[in-house]
């Protein structure tokens, strides 16, 4: 299908799509709206001879171009394996066995956060990971699936984005090499991490909620309830549902997911060629720079099953039917999410493709006649609303690294650096809080949690991070790019704010106590 340039009509379709699952709480029947909103903007702009049929065959053309069959496959295989893990005793076994060890409230809440950032290799992988793992511990302590589900997204792709060896840092060297203007792609993606402000507060972010219990907003409210038994575990979730067998250990769970990272980190080495003909990849950076993630993690989650029947089968905890009764019931679990997952990359297709939003965004930059001092603030802004509206991080970098590049050389050469670290925090900020993002959308299912309450109870805590960056690229700007003043800055402006919130919230909930008190005299 030829693409066509829809201007400011391209972000209809996004506006629409969340504007709509925000109100309704309901995210599939919104997307598909949306989806079919771009579509209809496409058949009319292109003089469809037949509108209606072009607008459905529009919106279904895109999908089948837009699905990753290795993602859904990796989603589906892993919700078979979580689920066999359950049905064994593996989960219930482990949450005994850490809930003896993690004897807080605020330990669970650090292991979880800690497990998160040691995940670094992909996003996806972390985010069905450490929810599989943590929910046992994290329910014992009555700690929110919504909280768990923040934690999850927030530990995902801000940690993979500063990670030199993962799937993002490969993305984001890809797009750094099509630029020309860095002699070593590696170094120049490792001098952006200290200047992605994004990544680093919101990791700064999950450690100070998780050390002071500062919650506010919709999240303390969820947390409220959660204190009162209501976790907000999404209906018919697999662990209400599974009958675990009385023999399972501890190993039963660690076996499979450790196998599981293990298969995934040989997986994206085998197929980045280090074992390879070509020795320009027989080291691991390199071999980590040329993978394919998807197809590693395919090849994990079958070998991670495979583990599972071996280790469960021959024992007895499970009979060869029930094993398999069990992987179809888990893949079952994950067709909700693995729908959302297909219409996100399909809106994405539709704006992207057809409707040419980045051409839109790009004559934006052009024509705006940014300030120098200004321009990290200005970038970081464009990328977070693009990563927002599209739902993706790698798209929206993929846009935008071979416009900024060549206009911060031009405005001012010392602020390159920070201007592409400005890029990569932004694409990270939009892909943290949209609605129609991947992450968004796998952390949710990871932690059992509503993503419509995921997406409402995380917004503000990124908006905070957010806003505390902006101001952090602003300094940047006027400085020079300075490192200590502009990240100081923004640090010490992130722990003024969440301690503001905090106290407004707790003079409301005091003054809400207080009415209830009245009005029950």
């Amino acid at each position: 299908m030829e693409p066509y340039y829809a201007g400011w009509l391209s972000l209809l379709p996004p506006v629409i799509a969340i504007t709509l699952a925000l109100l309704t709480k309901e995210v599939i029947s919104s997307l598909l709206i949306g989806i079919l909103t771009g579509t209809f903007i496409y058949s009319v702009g292109t003089n469809s001879d037949v509108l209606f049929m072009g607008t459905i065959e529009s919106a279904f053309d895109t999908m089948a171009n837009k699905v990753d069959f290795n993602i859904l496959v990796f989603c589906t295989l892993l919700g078979a394996l979580v689920y066999t893990i359950s049905m064994a005793g593996g989960t219930r076994a482990y949450g005994k066995w850490a809930t003896r060890r993690i004897k807080s409230r605020k330990a669970a809440l650090l292991s979880t956060g800690g497990l998160g950032a040691f995940i670094f290799i992909d996003d996806y992988f972390n985010c069905l990971t450490v929810g599989t793992v943590m929910k046992p511990v994290t329910d014992s302590y009555k700690i929110s699936r919504a909280k768990l589900a923040y934690i999850i997204d927030a530990t995902a792709a801000p940690i993979c984005i500063i990670a030199p060896i993962s799937s993002w840092a490969a993305a984001v060297g890809s797009n750094l090499r099509t630029t020309g203007a860095f002699s070593s792609d590696f170094a120049a993606f490792v001098s952006t991490i200290p200047y992605n402000f994004y990544a680093l507060l919101s990791i700064a972010m999950v450690g100070l909620i998780c050390l002071t219990n500062s919650d506010f907003g919709p999240m303390r409210t969820a947390e409220e309830r959660a204190q009162h038994g209501d976790l907000g575990a999404v209906d018919g979730s697999s662990e209400k549902q599974v009958q675990p067998a009385e023999r399972g250990t501890v190993w039963d769970m660690l076996l499979p997911i450790g196998s599981l990272i293990v298969f995934a980190v040989l997986g994206l080495l085998y197929s980045g060629g280090y074992w390879g003909k070509d020795p320009a990849f027989h080291t691991m950076g390199a071999a980590f720079g040329n993978c394919t993630a998807a197809k590693a993690l395919v090849w994990a989650s079958v070998g991670a099953l495979t583990v599972s029947f071996l280790l469960f089968v021959p024992r007895g905890l499970l009979s060869f039917r029930t094993f398999m009764d069990g992987a179809v019931e888990g893949m079952k679990a994950m067709l909700p999410a693995n729908i959302i997952l297909v219409l996100a990359w399909t809106i994405s297709g539709v704006c992207r493709d057809l409707l040419q939003t980045p051409i839109f965004v790009q004559s934006l930059v052009a024509d705006g006649g940014v300030s120098g001092a200004f321009l990290p603030a200005i970038v970081f802004l464009i990328a977070g609303f693009l990563s927002f509206s599209t739902g993706t991080a790698w798209g929206t970098f993929g846009i935008l690294i071979p416009i900024i590049v060549p206009v911060a050389q031009a405005v001012d050469p010392d602020l390159v650096v920070v201007s592409l670290s400005a890029t990569l925090a932004g694409s990270v900020f939009g892909d943290h809080c949209s609605p129609i993002s991947d992450t968004t959308i796998l952390s949710s299912a990871g932690a059992g949690c509503n993503h419509i309450e995921h997406v409402s109870t995380q917004l503000g805590y990124a908006c905070i991070v957010a806003f505390c960056c902006f101001v952090g690229y602003v300094v940047a700007g006027f400085t020079k790019a300075n490192l200590w003043w502009s990240l100081g800055s923004s640090l010490v402006l992130l722990l003024i704010s969440v301690f503001i919130l905090h106290m407004l919230g707790n003079k409301r909930a005091a003054a809400r106590e207080t009415a209830a008190i009245g009005g029950n005299a």
